[in-house]
């Protein structure tokens, strides 16, 4: 007997500021599934997620649910305005029984149910909203980036009640630890397209590389053929002979399709400049203690960093690891103990609350009026890196289109506000990077980018997480902060730590990046060419190249409409030169495309 979906969309549409945003979407959700939804900053996530829930009404199409079954959405910015607790707004929709479900979300989401709202963070805002969604437990749960503003701890418990639930959940989250554990279908947003695979995030990737390859392989086809077609309108011209006007109209088909391509948005041109470099000690702390009205926060705490460690600091939220940052780095004295800086540190800061950022202000000025980045004299451009570039220039290489270097900051998504806080941050050299909680609300491909870059990258780099998969990817310490004071330093990321407390065996499948050795030794495993079929692949572009140029001028020379009866020796040389160049071409392009392929098969 075939099961009843919960949530059914047919021919769903939706254009936002003249842009599609999905055209002509299906999507069905069952009893019982798992799906991840990805996708890029900006691609539609929480939109398509709204339109579910039945808060954002789409231009056409149809959604279905059933009769008696209830969707559950948890909201970013929940609206509270007529509770007086949080815990009021959190059993608003229970019945006085069922209050201890309220009690039992806030102690695994920690979250006080007697805190008045009007003194409510907006993290502890967001936390009772899941803990709503969580007690009210409606068949199918909308959960858009449920673990932001949640410590280790809190993700963990998450974790567990969404493993044991009956009730099907779609999430979006950029936490991967969370995704792979949690998920077994995934549906990928890309240019206004919804696919769907029927295996968990763990598979994402592979998956929309394949895609990616095949759309790559297809486009070249394309070009090959529109080349061949155009070369028979020409040698048609040539020849005088009347030419067949389908095959006109179907190369001009050709090119119609190729314009009509929407383009892969390119990755971040994200890039950070160490500047000089810091002396080898960057931090020597001894015997640090500190205390806020009786509750220890450090008790004798004792650390090193030098340069180049990546160190990591995890535990509770409130446990006070913004604190310690802030005691390492001078800025906050402590009760007893030392700390001594290094020489010659420049400090940059990336700040979790991006308090750095007035929600007022455009994304124009929010660059320009920066004193570290203003150009003077030069309104339209900013420092980066001591060179003077355009404030749009610089903008579209951290993915933001021309139209919203005027916007507001506010009309940011919170993965739109994290890039560009990270713009501001890679503008100017440092040798010191502090790090507090930069991966919330970023998309995959970007949090890929900023560990690439942070490996690269010649400083030293302070770090407070909770993503377990960020911190095994970058961190080479972690003092774990455990509560009462107590921070213990480690080796290594949050596995490592966690082996070595005896609560996990460590990972096997993070993707840290690998040595230099490594890396050549799988290349060559993976190449699977020849030396001289090596050298060979490398050299065909720079040829294909040389005959596009030859090709576009011969083209350019033989568009001259009298150039037939002028010089006619002159013009059936050109057409000859022409077919022939087409011909090598086309055999090159063959040639790399198997290449490729051998490669790709190795």
């Amino acid at each position: 007997m075939a099961r009843i979906p919960l949530l059914q969309m047919t021919g769903i549409s939706l254009t936002f500021g003249g842009e599609p945003v999905f055209s002509d979407l299906d999507l069905v959700v069952q009893p019982g599934d798992r799906v991840a939804l990805v996708g890029r900053n900006g691609s539609g996530k929480s939109t398509l997620m709204k339109v579910m829930a039945g808060l954002v009404e789409a231009d056409a199409g149809e959604i279905v649910i059933p009769p008696g079954k209830s969707v559950g959405y948890m909201e970013q910015d929940p609206t509270m305005s007529g509770f007086a607790t949080l815990g009021d707004y959190a059993a608003s929709a229970l019945e006085p029984g069922e209050l201890y479900k309220v009690e039992r979300a806030g102690e695994g989401l920690k979250f006080d149910p007697a805190r008045a709202i009007e003194t409510a963070s907006g993290g502890e805002r967001r936390r009772a909203a899941l803990a709503k969604l969580m007690a009210e437990a409606p068949e199918l749960m909308l959960l858009d980036e449920p673990t932001n503003h949640l410590d280790i701890e809190a993700i963990g418990w998450l974790e567990r009640e969404l493993s044991a639930t009956r009730a099907a959940f779609v999430l979006i989250s950029h936490d991967r630890a969370f995704l792979r554990a949690l998920t077994r279908a995934t549906l990928w947003i890309d240019r206004g397209m919804v696919r769907r695979q029927e295996r968990g995030f763990e598979d994402f990737e592979a998956w929309r590389d394949k895609i990616w390859e095949d759309e790559d392989t297809a486009r070249h086809k394309l070009n090959r053929l529109i080349k061949s077609e155009s070369r028979w309108a020409v040698e048609g011209i040539s020849a005088r002979r009347k030419r067949n006007q389908g095959r006109v109209r179907a190369l001009q088909a050709l090119r119609a399709e190729r314009a009509a391509q929407i383009k892969r948005q390119g990755t971040a041109a994200m890039s950070l400049d160490a500047g000089p470099k810091s002396g080898r000690k960057v931090i020597e702390a001894k015997g640090l203690t500190k205390a806020f009205d009786g509750k220890p926060i450090l008790r004798g705490l004792d650390l090193t960093v030098l340069r180049g460690d990546r160190v990591a600091f995890v535990g509770p939220n409130g446990v006070g690891k913004t604190t310690v940052l802030k005691m390492l780095l001078g800025q906050v004295d402590p009760d007893t103990g030392t700390v001594r800086l290094g020489t010659n540190l420049e400090v940059a800061v990336f700040d979790q609350t991006r308090a750095q950022l007035d929600p007022e202000m455009s994304l124009w000025d929010s660059l320009t009026s920066d004193p570290e980045m203003r150009v003077s004299g030069k309104a339209d451009q900013v420092m980066v890196r001591g060179q003077p570039k355009h404030v749009v220039a610089y903008l579209k290489d951290f993915l933001f289109d021309e139209r919203q270097a005027r916007a507001a900051v506010k009309s940011l998504s919170g993965g739109e506000k994290a890039r560009l806080l990270l713009a501001r941050l890679m503008a100017k050299p440092s040798n010191v990077l502090v790090l507090d909680e930069p991966t919330n609300d970023l998309d995959v491909e970007t949090l890929d980018l900023l560990q690439e870059i942070l490996d690269d990258y010649d400083g030293t780099v302070l770090l407070v997480s909770h993503d377990r998969d960020f911190l095994d990817r970058v961190a080479t310490t972690t003092v774990a902060m455990e509560g009462d004071g107590r921070a213990v330093v480690y080796a290594g990321g949050w596995s490592d730590y966690r082996a070595q407390r005896g609560e996990d065996a460590p990972k096997e499948d993070v993707k840290s990046k690998p040595s230099a050795p490594k890396i050549k030794q799988e290349m060559k495993v993976k190449s699977g060419l020849t030396f001289s079929e090596k050298h060979r692949l490398e050299a065909l572009p720079a040829e294909i190249a040389r005959l596009e140029a030859e090709i576009a001028k011969l083209q350019e020379l033989m568009a001259d409409p009298e150039l037939y009866t002028r010089e006619p020796v002159k013009f059936q040389k050109a057409t000859e030169a022409l077919v022939q160049r087409q011909e090598k071409l086309s055999a090159l392009e063959e040639e790399w495309l198997a290449l490729e392929e051998k490669a790709e098969a190795g």
